[in-house]
């Protein structure tokens, strides 16, 4: 034990040494999840609607209005024709249009069905269905306030849904674990894990190669330590580190995001234990192949991007084709990904979530034992 302190003392004084190595453990994962928390985000507002009014009543008046008083769309300037509608479209000017025909308020009034066309810029898919959603919820809320007037609508937008027959069938939703869908609280906790393997691998990696670039291996390899001193000396001061990352990568979701804590924060730290020994061990691994620092994280990029994108971790798994879905299970970013969430919005305890610790755990002695047993073999 003494010379495993003495070693251990040694790697942690090199590391405070290392002034970038000790910055990339707090600077990095603080902007990570503080821009992807707040600049991956799937809601869109104002966007910028184009009106083409060729009924000029109240009614058109008031439906336009009502679209762009909502925070979905603001007005971004009236138009004569469909042409010079679909031209600013082009340009960039607009995000979205709407042409409200010449019988609006004469059909309205008499109950038969109005088209009113939506224009969207699907250059951008996600943003166009986000506006269509957006549109068609301003336009159900504008019938139910004709509704309360004494005026039956029948509006439909163009390409939608027919109208009904007598029989309607209305929908009370309740969104469950989220109710405010908060989408920054997916964002953060998948990005919880990917920061966490991401530099685990690379701090492991480059720490390794830094120690054999400057001949220090072989200095250690005259001390009395054995090969496990050796190797445990290596990956406990790293674990420690990332560790104390991991505990302020909490915080700051729970401080900046309000990412709620219904279950047991224990469950967390323990998974996220297992992840950071996964990172470490695979950058451990890629370690043994490299001859340098600059090689050692470019073959981790091969290895992390593919990691992070096969995760879920910000991008649900089920918006994956169906024939990739099953690999996803061969990450353990997805596992740890599941288990913070469950925990946090959840409240779920090990008695639902034991198969996803059964797989870290699995992961983590095969990744770490590779690591070892490589490391080994370059120490003999």
């Amino acid at each position: 034990m003494s010379r495993l302190r003495a070693l251990m003392g040694k790697e942690f004084n090199q590391i405070r040494r290392d002034k970038r190595m000790a910055i990339s453990l707090i600077v990095p994962p603080t902007l990570q999840l503080l821009l992807f928390g707040f600049a991956l985000d799937s809601t869109v507002s104002h966007l910028r609607l184009g009106a083409i009014d060729w009924s000029q009543t109240p009614e058109s008046r008031e439906m336009i209005s009502t679209l762009t008083e909502s925070k979905s769309f603001r007005l971004g300037g009236d138009y004569a024709s469909v042409q010079d509608l679909e031209a600013a479209i082009s340009r960039g000017k607009l995000d979205a249009g709407i042409v409200v025909p010449y019988e609006f308020a004469r059909d309205l009034r008499r109950g038969t069905p109005v088209d009113v066309q939506i224009l969207l810029n699907a250059a951008n898919a996600n943003t166009a269905t986000i506006a269509q959603g957006y549109a068609e919820g301003v336009i159900l809320s504008y019938n139910q306030t004709l509704a309360g007037e004494g005026v039956r609508p029948r509006i439909r937008a163009l390409g939608g849904a027919p109208p009904g027959h007598r029989g309607v069938v209305e929908t009370v939703t309740a969104f469950l674990y989220n109710p405010g869908l908060v989408n920054a609280w997916f964002i953060v906790t998948g990005t919880f894990g990917v920061l966490l393997i991401l530099n685990g691998s690379l701090l492991a990696a480059t720490a390794m190669v830094k120690e054999r670039e400057r001949g220090t291996v072989e200095q250690l390899l005259m001390t009395p330590a054995s090969t496990t001193d050796i190797v445990v000396a290596k990956i406990a001061p790293l674990f420690v580190l990332l560790m104390v990352m991991a505990t302020l990568a909490i915080g700051i979701m729970r401080l900046f995001f309000a990412v709620p804590v219904r279950g047991n924060l224990l469950l967390v730290a323990a998974s996220a234990g297992l992840c950071i020994l996964c990172g470490i061990g695979i950058g451990t691994f890629v370690a043994t192949f490299t001859k340098s620092a600059q090689q050692a994280m470019m073959t981790a990029f091969f290895i992390n991007p593919p990691l992070a994108t096969l995760s879920g971790a910000t991008t649900p798994v089920e918006a994956m084709p169906s024939w990739m879905q099953p690999v996803t299970w061969l990450n353990p970013i997805r596992h740890f990904t599941i288990i913070v969430r469950a925990t946090l919005m959840k409240g779920s305890g090990v008695d639902v979530l034991w198969p996803n610790f059964l797989a870290l755990i699995g992961f983590t002695v095969v990744l770490v034992s590779l690591s070892i047993w490589r490391f080994r073999k370059q120490l003999g």
